[in-house]
């Protein structure tokens, strides 16, 4: 699986380099996602710009990677594409994430 994590713009910024996050990587994203997340940063950036498709096990599994945080820290998406926006918006995890606009969405959402 192929995640990159790097310091910028002050937090941890995490970018998954696979087309699809669904059951067949699920387990493995949070395994690895769990070892990224022992650097300090109180703010962590997923970037899924890469990301075409995402199921019911790759949501649960960003959803357990950000249950996971220590308190105090923020999980933020950014670059999510029609599909998977469409996915966080029917499942109305969009109310539940700092989502940062995409090229295709007009303003920023936060859940506050």
């Amino acid at each position: 699986m192929k995640l990159s994590a790097e310091a910028s713009e002050g937090a941890l910024v995490v970018r998954l380099g696979e087309a699809r996050l669904d059951a067949a990587i699920a387990i493995q994203f949070k395994d690895r996602m769990r070892e990224i997340l022992l650097q300090p940063s109180p703010r962590v950036v997923l970037d899924l710009s890469g990301v075409d498709f995402l199921d019911s096990s790759g949501l649960g599994a960003i959803v357990s990677v950000m249950k996971g945080l220590s308190p105090g820290r923020k999980l933020e998406l950014r670059g999510l594409t029609p599909n998977v926006e469409k996915v966080f918006r029917l499942t109305r995890m969009d109310s539940v994430f700092a989502i940062q606009p995409s090229a295709h969405q007009g303003g920023l959402r936060d859940a506050g």
